[in-house]
């Protein structure tokens, strides 16, 4: 086991901040960050080349190559939570070159679940993991699902969500050496969706396990207007030993009790009052669910931005609907997790990186022209598989003033290529976890690997340091002055949520409601104002909105920064996953002690086109802000 020992510091970024709440920000404590161990390595995938001489114990070898260069390498590696003892975790793993049957090492192949031990002890046989889900019988498995990402455990220490199915070891633990391929079943989750009962069920993603081990969030696409939309929802998990209706006609869990995160009769985002615009931030605006708080209150969610293209983290309490607002630095976040009493929660986010600055580095921007450039806004936070994450970790009280949490694997940027647990070509990957007793988080990270450098892309590369060149990474962080905390067990949530949509099988999914096109006035909560256009490609009201025009006279929100200039940004279709957008700005923000700040396209506009599924910069035109005479450049293309 590696071993690096760091005294992190909190991250102060130079950028505007929106109020403070007066809670003073926590002081930086010791972090320690080990790297755990998998399975070794085979750089062959080859039947029979995981050999007695790279595995002795005949329990296996994983991929060299993984977290990202194609879509088949892509989860190699999705960790997961800990067990409930906090000794062990669970992640999802691919092995190679196993031989072929009968050789009892023949189970240990494709993506299959595993227990890393996390206090330096072993198995009985000598490893410091265990692979559940190698060697399970057929029949014990027979209707599971190909998908096993997101691995989170139950509170019994006995089952484990993975996918959408539940791996269930019976009676025994799954760390005992009674929990065996032969007792393990594996049980798949149906939500239904169709009026008669009939089929396959709906599509679900994103599945988060309540604290509470009973109840299940997740997340559904849906198309609206050739635009891809989401949807997140509340459940309760029904074992289904002998279903009758829809498939699997066999043992199963089934979404009971489902509710869409959303309030129906409440104002939108943005509202319209004659000829004004308003920003509505209680407006209920939950798009993809990451999550609950650590007692189960309150789920956690991206939504609609409260600044242009600022992408955040939201909590919302399940049952009064009041919103807080976790994250607000002008970088992109996603990936979050919060500690079990709920004091803190840690993110994995682009800070830090300049990733987002060019776009959003100016603050105080209402958020007009998301209505139509979200899909590209949290598009461009990757470079297809490659993220640009690292783990910080921050109070319940969250982003606020200057304080903008501790980065968990040390202060700053390390040296790249030296694979020392700062080095910035090592990105976090989704998700971090808490261990039960709130002393220790999990993450992983993955190596850049081609092609998301060499080719067309100009960033060099670096050899992996990790046993056997692997590109990625299982990592533990300990809070080493915190003591062990022994919490009571999470109280079982309510199945009613007052606020939400009580979800109707075979009712259609839908987004929230748009203001229509039209010329609107937006007051600044101090100063100035805005004139706002909003608009379609055919210049009526039959479509969806694709053009939002905005001109600022003095604009401001806080009396400390005012906006003059315009912003112009178009965002057309081409397919529910693809969207081309032309954005032209010409922004200027002044403040006090001569503070400016510029957000400008080149004469020809900014043009960029995404898939939100691959999440490829391939711009053309540029777009650049400058903040007190620091500049922030887009991305170069393929990068």
């Amino acid at each position: 086991m590696t071993r690096f020992t760091l005294v992190s510091t909190i991250l102060l970024v130079a950028a505007i901040a929106s109020a403070s709440i007066g809670v003073p920000p926590p002081e930086s404590e010791p972090i320690e960050v080990v790297e755990l161990p998998l399975p070794p390595v085979s750089a062959d995938s080859a039947s029979g080349s995981c050999n007695s001489t790279i595995n002795p114990h005949g329990t296996g070898c994983v991929a060299q190559i993984g977290g990202g260069s194609t879509t088949e390498t892509i989860g190699i590696l999705a960790q997961g939570n800990f067990l409930p003892d906090g000794k062990h975790v669970i992640a999802m793993v691919t092995f190679v070159g196993a031989p072929e049957a009968p050789d009892p090492a023949s189970i240990y192949a494709g993506e299959q679940i595993i227990i890393v031990k996390t206090d330096n002890s072993t198995f009985p046989n000598g490893d410091p993991w265990k692979c559940l889900t190698c060697g399970i019988p057929v029949l014990n498995a027979a209707s599971r699902t190909d998908l096993l990402d997101y691995p989170q455990a139950f509170s019994d220490g006995k089952r484990i969500l993975a996918g959408d199915n539940v791996i269930d070891c019976g009676d025994h633990k799954l760390t005992s050496p009674e929990c065996t391929p032969d007792t393990i079943f594996m049980f798949p989750i149906r939500w239904e969706t169709s009026a008669d009962g009939k089929g396959e069920g709906g599509a679900i993603r994103e599945l988060r396990l309540h604290p509470d081990s009973v109840h299940l969030g997740f997340s559904s696409f849906y198309s609206n207007n050739g635009k891809m939309g989401q949807s997140a929802y509340f459940s309760r998990l029904q074992f289904n030993p002998a279903p009758l209706t829809g498939l699997p006609l066999a043992p199963r869990y089934d979404l009971v009790n489902v509710t869409r995160l959303a309030d129906i009769n409440s104002m939108q985002p943005l509202s319209v009052d004659g000829d004004e615009l308003r920003v509505n931030f209680s407006a209920i605006t939950v798009g993809e669910l990451r999550g609950f708080s650590g007692r189960g209150h309150e789920a956690i969610y991206i939504g609609f931005p409260w600044e242009s293209s600022n992408i955040d983290a939201f909590a919302i309490h399940l049952q009064t609907g009041k919103i807080r607002r976790l994250t607000n630095h002008p970088e992109y976040v996603d990936p979050i997790h919060f500690s079990p009493d709920d004091e803190w929660f840690v993110i994995e986010d682009t800070r830090g990186s300049g990733r987002q600055m060019f776009m959003v580095g100016m603050r105080g921007i209402p958020p007009l022209t998301d209505l139509v450039s979200t899909s590209v806004t949290t598009a461009t936070r990757n470079n297809g598989p490659r993220l640009f994450f690292q783990p910080f970790l921050l109070d319940h009280y969250g982003d606020r003033g200057d304080y903008f949490g501790q980065k968990l694997n040390g202060p700053g940027r390390g040296v790249p290529g030296s694979g020392d647990v700062n080095d910035p070509e090592w990105n976090a990957m989704a998700e971090p976890r808490w261990s039960p007793d709130g002393t220790q988080i999990v993450y992983w990270q993955a190596q850049t690997i081609s092609p998301q450098y060499d080719g067309r892309n100009p960033l060099p590369c670096y050899p992996s340091t990790a046993p056997g060149g692997r590109t990625y990474r299982l990592m533990k962080a300990k809070l080493a002055s915190r003591t062990p905390k022994n919490l009571p067990p999470v109280e079982e949530a309510c199945d009613v949520i007052p606020w939400g949509d009580p979800y109707v099988p075979g009712s259609l999914q839908r987004g929230p409601d748009k203001p229509g096109t039209g010329d609107y006035t937006l007051k600044g909560e101090v100063a100035g104002y805005a004139n706002v256009s909003l608009v379609n490609q055919e210049g009526n009201t039959s479509t969806s909105i694709d053009t939002v025009a905005v001109i600022y006279h003095n604009y401001s929100d806080d009396g400390i920064t005012f906006i003059n200039g315009w912003e112009n940004v178009t965002s057309r279709s081409l397919s529910p996953t693809i969207n081309h957008v032309d954005w032209y700005s010409d922004l200027v923000q002044t403040g006090e002690d001569e503070y400016l700040a510029t957000k400008k396209t080149s004469p020809d506009g900014f043009h960029l086109e995404l898939d939100v599924l691959r999440n490829l910069f391939n711009a053309n035109g540029t777009l650049t802000t400058t903040i007190s005479g620091e500049v922030y450049e887009q991305p170069l293309n393929n990068t």
